[in-house]
């Protein structure tokens, strides 16, 4: 944040203030400090009389004569605070008046409730635990610039009680999911995020180099090639929730380091898919959000049962109409450019008509939809359609217009695998992934597989429409850039 003059002038009163406290026998940065509870704690458990041991930053402060009320706040609640000079005692009162809005200070006190019916602790004691050498945000009334709110989430989060609580929900949907799987059988595991080949997605990946052993190695766009060779090594149920990397784009909903719910089921396909992110999100929904209908007005999503299924064709030709699959290749160009989308001259057939799907069909769906059967180029690692092998048995879940999980019905034939990972690679041998095919040479059991976005999950059930706003540290351009 810029260091003006007027910040100076903050900072250089505050150190003043340090000082003056020291002399006075008060550490600045004090000490562990035990407390009875946190101050929702201490709120949910009120009873007039007790002693309590209580700490937080100090956010308000109204001095009285020979008293003074103030308010701390820690990571659940804010308290007041009541100090009487005669019960504290003159040398602590007035060492209190150097206190600044922003310090940390532990109290020890009684409960009790004030004239107007606050509950409020009366100090007995106070210590210094830490001091705060710059001023809080707007003197508490929010910080509004998004730009500060990203870039310094610490003070967004202090000053702005609504991002504290959009942050408790995705925390709380995180647990639910955890706890929502491990109910059902599934185990957590860990894969490697810094891998000798990015696959498992089709991304640019972040590149970085190993010096002990002399190799290049990348950041992982995806863990499913490490999560199918655990399939192979007998682990039936097994899901890993971290974080993947995409050297691409930041927009409304992208960003280069997001989180990544992956879950795979032996001996399932993409319908046991189906029904597990259904239960999953409505679960999450019903757990944290208390409701099944999000949001309002154009933003407001449905999740009650059933949700919609739409095939791919079938979606396309709901937008570019019921005639694209006939068009010959320029009418598509001059059609899909009517629809206000740029076309790359050497496009083929397929890469066009998949612009129209994810810039104009995916973006028209609101309401929970499966968008089922892509064409097999798009999704080289699942199972052909038995009645169709020109298109593959998977699906899309879309909601509010954002792609939030994929999910397939495994390839788990190492022939046919090795012809897609060869068709992909462009002839470059050093693109096929042949520790992952040795795997499954050895046997992978069928198995349904599913990506969740956990981001733009927490988006969708929020109402919130930036990723950078439910993501605690964004990626941002540099200051000044």
């Amino acid at each position: 944040m810029d260091q003006g003059p007027r910040q100076n002038d903050f900072r250089d009163q505050r150190l003043a203030n340090m000082a003056k406290l020291k002399e006075m026998g008060y550490s600045p940065f004090g000490a562990a400090f035990e407390r009875t509870g946190r101050l929702a704690e201490i709120t949910a458990s009120f009873e007039e009389g007790k002693a309590v041991r209580i700490a937080g930053r100090m956010v308000s402060r109204r001095e009285m004569g020979k008293s003074v009320f103030a308010h701390l706040q820690d990571g659940t609640a804010r308290f007041q605070v009541y100090f009487k000079k005669d019960v504290i005692g003159e040398p602590a009162f007035e060492a209190f008046k150097y206190l600044d809005l922003g310090d940390h200070v532990g109290i020890e006190g009684e409960l009790f409730v004030t004239k107007t019916g606050e509950k409020s602790v009366k100090a007995l004691r106070w210590t210094l635990l830490g001091k705060a050498l710059l001023p809080m945000p707007e003197k508490w009334h929010g910080l509004h610039d998004v730009e500060l709110r990203h870039r310094y989430r610490y003070l967004d989060l202090i000053a702005n009680p609504e991002s504290r609580a959009l942050f408790d929900k995705r925390i709380a949907m995180v647990r639910a999911i955890r706890a929502f799987l491990a109910e059902r059988g599934f185990v957590e595991v860990e894969t490697p995020m810094m891998q000798p080949m990015a696959g498992g997605a089709a991304a640019t990946p972040f590149k970085t180099h190993y010096n002990a052993l002399g190799v290049d190695m990348f950041l992982r766009i995806a863990p499913e090639l490490y999560l199918k060779r655990l399939l192979v090594g007998g682990f039936d149920k097994v899901f890993e929730l971290n974080r993947n990397f995409r050297n691409e784009g930041l927009d409304r909903s992208h960003n280069p380091e997001f989180t990544m719910l992956e879950i795979y089921e032996a001996f399932g396909d993409v319908r046991s898919m189906m029904r597990l992110v259904q239960e999953l999100i409505t679960h999450v929904a019903t757990t944290v959000c208390g409701t099944l209908k999000i949001g309002e007005g154009a933003a407001a999503v449905d999740l009650t049962a059933p949700w919609r299924t739409v095939t791919y064709r079938e979606i396309i030709e709901e937008v570019a109409g019921k005639d694209w699959y006939g068009l010959d290749p320029a009418a598509a160009r001059a059609r899909a450019e009517s629809l206000d989308l740029a076309i790359a001259p050497e496009w083929t057939p397929i890469e066009v008509t998949h612009e129209v799907y994810e810039k104009v069909a995916e973006k028209s769906l609101v309401n929970p939809t499966f968008v089922t059967r892509f064409p097999a180029e798009l999704i080289p690692l699942a199972k052909p359609c038995e009645d169709d092998p020109s298109v593959v048995d998977v699906f899309e879940l879309v909601i509010l217009g954002k792609e939030i999980a994929p999910a397939y019905s495994e390839l788990n034939d190492p022939i046919e695998q090795r012809k897609r990972f060869e068709a992909q690679a462009g002839g470059d041998p050093s693109k096929v992934d042949e520790d992952f095919l040795l795997a499954l040479e050895h046997g992978m059991p069928p198995a349904g597989g599913m990506g969740v976005g956990i981001d733009r999950l927490v988006m969708v059930l929020t109402g919130v429409e930036a990723i950078r706003d439910v993501i605690l540290f964004p990626q941002l351009k540099p200051k000044g850039a």
